[in-house]
């Protein structure tokens, strides 16, 4: 095979990869579900007053817009204290939110930022162009976030609402970048605490009250508010219940008003249940799913042969998973990206067939010895379960595991540092696949022990060509054949065991109202629901 590189890669553009992005084609699906169960109240008109309490999945690590690994609670908690300056659209296109407007120059090598104008901290300072600096000069230099902003050469104030922020290369869809945690704005005071434990001063909608980590965090509803008449909370309680069934049936004890979960059982449950209000992305092809994997450290033994990593997906009857453990809700998937999506092509991922997989363990065996590893769950009945059943389907082809259960917030940080050998995932949610570019870039890898995005280590030319040409060509075609290319660079070195796209569901008692309803500034209709997180300033209580 010849050697390729990223100039040759572009100058080729991507031939023969064909194919067609069509702009805006996905916003005409329907993104999230909406619906009442049989003899749910209409309810129209939003009430002022009162308060919710919304159970979420997990806990965060911190409220540090720079340290904070957030999962989709940590966005729950960001768009309640904090707000972006963007956000998605209901069509999945990047919207103004802090800021005013945003505006590249002829090659895309810098943006400007323009803010608007009268906004202001919780602690009465002003949000100007000054302070978006600050932030995200932070963000371009914490471990944590810096790999998001690899390609950033400097910010610069040009006057009072704008900001320029200049790249090495072209990177034609950067605003997206600046509707996840690098767009969350932080106010100076608690930008100049780096303990990471400092009270969140954003300018969302509600103000930190408290916070007991793993029990609640409580939010009041803040009047200086700069968009007119939100929230409509007089407070919002979050509640961690990472058990999902326990989540569920403290929604139907009335115990919470509100939930979130990836748990497929779940979404079953409350799907077409009377009395209760639901979204869900059950066949959303719009942007980028979450999706159900396991995740393989490709750098650490034995699961840096690639022979090892092809074996497990062999054997991994993917189909039995979705059967057994997600309720037939979903399909068997391939790639990180779903038929439907401009980006999804034909990926050679390993279909199921043991006596491959047998054959590949044998062929390692030969070399190295016996395949064994440690395989991380979060601590939860589901994951354990999952953990188990693919445990004996690889134990039917020679491949030995030991389960570990730990916390999810722990999970996150050891992923981070290195420290695991394969873990049962979730991720990959984004309006453009541009937003997945630290997961997989090689730049954005480090050796174990080192903090890092890329998770799995893997690095590999042809993906990092096709990230480049993903990110830096304006031509449609070109980047949805670089993204099918990835995804096909997947199906032969297997850092991720597919399983499906994560289902999500928000569900509320029917005395829930603005749930699926939440707009932009302008008074356009925003996306309803992200893996989970909806927006808060719009939700009421009614009668």
């Amino acid at each position: 095979m010849q050697p390729h590189d990223r100039r040759s890669f572009l100058r080729r553009g991507l031939a023969g990869m064909g194919g067609l992005l069509l702009p805006g084609a996905a916003g005409a699906l329907v993104e999230a579900c909406a619906s009442t169960g049989a003899g749910a109240p209409a309810v129209a008109q939003p009430r002022r007053g009162g308060s919710l309490t919304f159970a979420t999945e997990s806990e965060i690590n911190s409220f540090d817009t720079r340290l904070g690994a957030w999962d989709s609670t940590g966005f729950l908690y960001a768009l309640t204290v904090y707000d972006p300056l963007f956000y998605q659209a209901a069509d999945g296109a990047v919207q103004p939110y802090l800021a005013r407007s945003i505006t590249p120059n002829a090659d895309y090598t810098q943006w400007t930022i323009t803010l608007r104008p009268g906004i202001t901290f919780h602690d009465g300072s002003p949000l100007d162009a000054n302070v978006v600096k600050v932030n995200l000069d932070a963000y371009a230099h914490a471990p944590l976030t810096a790999p998001y902003f690899l390609n950033v050469v400097s910010t610069k104030v040009v006057d009072s609402l704008t900001v320029l922020v200049s790249m090495y290369t072209p990177w034609v869809p950067f605003p997206i970048y600046l509707t996840k945690q690098p767009g969350y704005i932080a106010g100076l005071k608690q930008l100049a605490d780096t303990s990471g434990r400092a009270k969140p001063i954003g300018t969302g909608p509600f103000v930190y009250r408290e916070w007991q980590p793993g029990d609640h965090f409580k939010a009041e509803r803040n009047p200086s508010y700069w968009r007119p008449g939100l929230p409509y909370l007089d407070s919002i309680t979050f509640r961690p219940i990472v058990d999902a069934q326990s989540r569920g049936n403290s929604l139907l004890a009335g115990d919470i008003d509100l939930m979130h979960s990836s748990d497929s059982q779940s979404v079953a449950d409350f799907m077409h249940r009377p009395g209760f209000l639901q979204l869900n992305d059950v066949n959303s092809v719009l942007g980028e799913p979450d999706q159900s994997c396991i995740m393989i450290n490709t750098v650490v033994p034995p699961l840096n042969d690639v022979r090892v990593r092809q074996a497990l997906a062999a054997a991994t009857d993917r189909q039995r998973v979705i059967d057994t453990l997600l309720n037939g809700l979903t399909r068997a998937a391939d790639s990180p990206f779903v038929p439907g999506s401009p980006y999804y092509g034909p990926t050679g991922y390993p279909k199921f067939d043991q006596a491959r997989a047998r054959r590949l363990v044998a062929d390692y065996e030969k070399e190295k010895g016996p395949i064994s590893f440690k395989f991380v769950a979060a601590n939860n009945p589901k994951s354990k379960a999952r953990n188990e059943l693919l445990q004996a389907m690889w134990r039917e082809v020679g491949i030995q595991t030991d389960i570990v259960l730990i916390e999810q917030s722990p999970l996150i940080l050891n992923a981070i540092v290195g420290n695991f050998q394969a873990c049962g995932w979730r991720q990959f949610s984004a309006p453009d696949p541009d937003g997945n570019y630290v997961w997989w870039s090689s730049t954005t890898s480090a050796p174990v022990g080192k903090q890092a995005l890329n998770f799995t280590r893997i690095s590999d030319p042809l993906i990092d060509a096709a990230l480049d040409a993903g990110r830096t060509q304006v031509d449609p075609t070109v980047r949805a054949a670089a993204y099918r290319l990835i995804g096909a660079r997947f199906g032969a070195l297997v850092p991720y065991i597919w399983l499906g796209p994560a289902v999500w569901i928000v569900a509320g008692r029917s005395t829930l109202g603005g749930l699926g309803t939440a707009s932009l500034p302008d008074g356009s209709k925003a996306r309803g629901m992200i893996s989970g997180v909806v927006p808060v300033a719009e939700l009421w209580r009614g009668a």
